[in-house]
């Protein structure tokens, strides 16, 4: 039975899901723990039963669940063989299958062996590597899932939107909850980039205490179940040291948005007194702190991303820049602080930019940088973000570096305030919550 306890619509991935069902191609969903990739999973079992897809029909397993514990690929062949009615088309959905040890020769087989269309989710990026793809190479579709959106929060959390006229003859958008107090906009938008997107803390309200107590949790789960644990599954002993993860996990967090090297990592934990220096250990190796780094990007709890030199139209290989996937995690490990709200904001204009299907890079022009270029097909997008364009300095400094791009591309600034003027030159001014609103 499908537990239907309070699902939330994710339509915008559904729509996804529903847009490959009855394909060949298992469909593979991906993303941090706790992103709602489960309740993803069962929006599309109540979609196939309005459909007319019969309950014996669809076969559930999710593998953290105590039932099916110490599972193999060999269990979960027979297990599913055992369920499977002759001249039936099956749905199979397996919830955190890279738990099961070589789970990839069953999808495998079942794909082979029976009319079925495949589901499956994970939280690590590995279950989809090298290893994996030889087994079903071209026959599996990603959909990368991700925390709330701003304007899911706004939906999760049960406000409503409703414009209506300003005295000056546009229009003023204020929220709604259901007990129809309103509020203005940029407090919902406040308690987004306080407490982020993660959807199970709109079970337990916009309330501190309990909203940190469940990031805590997840921050625990992917550091222990996604990463060390692993990493024994894998028989790899790179990663041991959880209070070593711990100060990564911290150093990449405060610096989101900054230029980083894994050396410059390493060498800052040690000045810093944050690693023990000692005759005997040194400085981590770089090898040692790319292996943590690269298995925090596995676990989708940072996403790391690269910078492209647009006049030389090349990738650079130096010196990248890590986002983490929630600002709401992020706050929960360094406390909340103004003083780099603009990263924050950069944090959840990239996450935007992913989630309407952008390859993002950052872009180099000359001596100076334009925040994100947002490619995808034959479309590009160039985006600065900054807290306010009502200083003449700021104006300077951020239109500088688009206006040296010579091509005829969209070129935008998002900021909370966009001042008077809507455009400079063909670059637009936008306010970055309406941005973060519109379609």
């Amino acid at each position: 039975m499908i537990d239907t306890h309070e699902l939330k619509k994710r339509d915008f991935y559904l729509k996804k899901l529903i847009a490959f069902q009855d394909t060949e191609p298992v469909k593979v969903v991906t993303g941090i723990r706790r992103c709602g990739k489960s309740s993803l999973l069962k929006l599309m079992m109540l979609h196939l039963k309005d459909f007319g897809v019969l309950d014996e029909q669809i076969i559930e397993m999710n593998f953290e669940s105590y039932a099916f514990k110490n599972m193999n690929s060999d269990d979960l062949y027979e297990y599913v063989k055992s369920h499977i009615i002759p001249d039936k088309r099956m749905y199979l959905f397996f919830d955190e299958v890279q738990r099961v040890p070589a789970w990839e020769d069953a999808i495998n087989a079942f794909r082979v062996d029976f009319n079925c269309d495949i589901y499956i989710t994970g939280s690590n990026a590995y279950m989809l590597s090298s290893e994996y793809a030889t087994y079903l190479s071209g026959r599996c579709v990603e959909i990368k899932m991700l925390p709330l959106s701003f304007a899911e929060f706004i939906s999760f959390h049960g406000f409503e939107i409703k414009e209506s006229k300003s005295a000056l003859g546009g229009t003023r958008k204020q929220v709604f909850d259901k007990n129809g107090e309103n509020y203005e906009l940029r407090d919902i938008f406040d308690a987004y980039m306080r407490f982020g997107g993660m959807p199970g803390i709109a079970d337990v309200g916009l309330d501190q205490e309990k909203a940190f107590l469940l990031l805590d949790g997840i921050y625990s789960t992917v550091i222990m179940r996604d990463i060390l644990e692993r990493e024994n599954r894998r028989g790899q002993k790179q990663i041991t040291d959880p209070l070593l993860l711990k100060k990564i996990v911290m150093f990449l967090a405060d610096n989101i948005g900054s230029n980083i090297s894994v050396s410059s990592i390493g060498n800052t934990l040690v000045n810093e007194g944050l690693l023990g220096a000692d005759r005997r250990k040194g400085t981590p190796s770089a090898h040692t702190v790319q292996a943590y780094v690269d298995a925090l990007l596995e676990a989708y709890f940072f996403y790391e991303i690269k910078r492209f030199d647009i006049k030389g139209k090349e990738f650079l290989r130096t010196l990248g820049k890590y986002y983490i996937v929630d600002i709401g995690l992020r706050n929960n490990l360094l406390g909340f602080r103004d003083r780099d709200s603009g990263h924050a904001l950069e944090n959840v204009v990239y996450f935007e930019l992913l989630r309407r299907g952008y390859d993002v890079s950052i872009g180099k022009v000359d001596q100076s940088e334009v925040d994100f270029i947002a490619a995808k097909a034959d479309d590009k997008l160039y985006v600065q973000v900054t807290e306010s364009m009502m200083s003449e300095d700021v104006r300077k400094r951020e239109l500088s570096p688009l206006q040296r791009i010579s091509d005829n591309y969209e070129k935008i600034i998002l900021s909370m305030n966009p001042g008077m003027d809507a455009s400079y030159d063909g670059i637009k001014s936008i306010q970055l919550i309406d941005w973060l609103l519109s379609e």
